[in-house]
């Protein structure tokens, strides 16, 4: 299954974040960064599904040093052509179920869009609990089509279709914030807030502390 969502993923890479624009909007990618850019001292950062390293560079500004990983190949290559210039970046390739980081490693973990395409949520917060120091940082980002109206819902797969393909099986594509938030406290995380972003498109932000 790994395997076949880093075949599926990589052979988007040399044009996924201008088919993450086309999809989705500027809008939406433009709200998402100004509420990033209201985070500061992020510390040690893991970054779980970095893509093409889109938000990665809004992150680093924040950061002491971020991690960026990814399963695939393709996409990391993009992502450091992308982020040579940070020198406070590290490209690395990880499963983000399962990363063998030690216990306690960063300060913040941080992933965007990876939630509702991933199989098994429950397992990547809890390898983000596990990793995370005590009082350590949880940020989601994560598209949904939660709170949009039928028509921009339609438009919105029409052009996923398009670019994408069909979509995972599991893909999870109206996830609301009370579902996201049970996600997170029941690996022991406790939620100091969660919101949705956006006006055609939205997208869920929420902030979490390892308890």
């Amino acid at each position: 299954m790994i395997e076949q969502e880093e075949e599926y993923w990589g052979k988007f890479a040399p044009t996924y974040d201008n088919d993450q624009e086309y999809i989705v909007g500027n809008a939406i990618l433009q709200a998402i960064t100004t509420k990033l850019h209201e985070e500061c001292d992020l510390g040690e950062v893991i970054e779980f599904g970095c893509g093409a390293g889109y938000f990665t560079k809004v992150i680093a500004r924040k950061a002491r040093h971020v991690i960026a990983t990814d399963l695939s190949d393709q996409m990391l290559e993009v992502a450091r052509v992308q982020l040579q210039k940070f020198q406070n970046i590290t490209i690395q390739k990880a499963n983000c179920e399962d990363t063998y980081f030690p216990s306690g490693r960063f300060d913040s973990v941080f992933m965007a869009n990876l939630i509702h395409v991933v199989e098994n949520p429950m397992n990547v917060f809890q390898e983000s609990h596990q990793i995370l120091r005590h009082g350590g940082l949880l940020l989601v980002v994560d598209f949904t089509g939660y709170g949009m109206n039928w028509f921009e819902k339609m438009k919105l797969g029409i052009r996923y279709l398009k670019k994408w393909g069909m979509p995972s099986r599991y893909v999870r594509h109206n996830l609301s914030p009370d579902e996201l938030v049970s996600f997170v406290e029941n690996i022991d995380f406790k939620v100091e807030e969660v919101r949705l972003l956006g006006d055609k498109t939205k997208a869920l932000y929420l902030r979490g502390r390892k308890a």
